[in-house]
């Protein structure tokens, strides 16, 4: 698919090594966003659609932002920026070719996003580039949950989605980083089957957990609730 268009904007969709999916929606639509001003970091960007979705959300809720999306991938860096060009919150977006390992920059953000690798176990995909971007040798969890807790606000947010499977490992490496769990939503393709993915949330401070659950479609369509959590966007 060339482009992808969303209500607000459209995501050029070819030369980044990840394609705009449902992933990603589910992340650009129920991270927690931060109370006022927001720097966020979306670690992995690809085509910038979590980035962009999350600008649009921001922009609704009166805040002032910075969005900066960092992709190892040239390619990638290169369309997000021009999708961020193109799009309503251009004067503040930003898209950067540089692998997480050279984020450096001093400070805290207000919310760090990320739909990391998470095929560590299963075989390499065909595309270097795709492989490159789904496994994590080249980005995991474990460096989010590291860097969050140096460079995370003390009200901020790491928001991120991975495969059921993931959940106890998750928590057990952001526990070891001092970084709480505050929101899970548990993903279901459909009712009768296990969650398939979780978009997990966790905080600097202690907190109560608010756990949810989702299912995706209901007799081949859409259920009125993910209807519903992507209505601002899905055209």
């Amino acid at each position: 698919m060339g482009v992808f268009r969303f209500k607000r904007f459209s995501v050029a969709n070819e030369a980044s090594a990840q394609k705009v999916g449902t992933d990603a929606v589910l992340l650009g639509a129920a991270a927690p966003l931060p109370e006022g001003a927001a720097s966020v970091l979306d670690v992995g960007t690809g085509t910038g659609v979590v980035a962009l979705m999350l600008a649009q959300r921001l922009s609704d809720a009166g805040k002032q932002f910075r969005i900066i999306g960092i992709d190892s991938d040239a390619p990638s860096a290169s369309e997000a920026s021009s999708n961020f060009a193109a799009s309503p919150w251009a004067a503040s977006m930003e898209a950067r070719h540089m692998p997480f390992s050279h984020c450096t920059d001093a400070g805290t953000w207000d919310l760090i996003v990320s739909n990391p690798p998470y095929y560590d176990m299963s075989l390499e995909a065909p595309d270097p580039r795709r492989s490159a971007a789904r496994h994590t040798d080249t980005l995991s969890f474990r460096e989010l949950c590291a860097y969050a807790h140096d460079h995370l606000s003390a009200g901020g947010f790491l928001s991120m989605i991975l495969p059921a499977d993931q959940e106890r490992s998750l928590m057990r490496y952001a526990a070891s980083y001092s970084l709480y769990p505050c929101s899970i939503l548990r993903v279901k393709t459909t009712e009768k089957k296990a969650p398939s993915r979780i978009v997990a949330s966790f905080t600097r401070q202690p907190c109560r957990v608010e756990e949810s659950s989702l299912v995706l479609m209901e007799k081949g369509k859409r259920t009125a609730e993910y209807a519903s959590l992507a209505y601002d966007f899905y055209l």
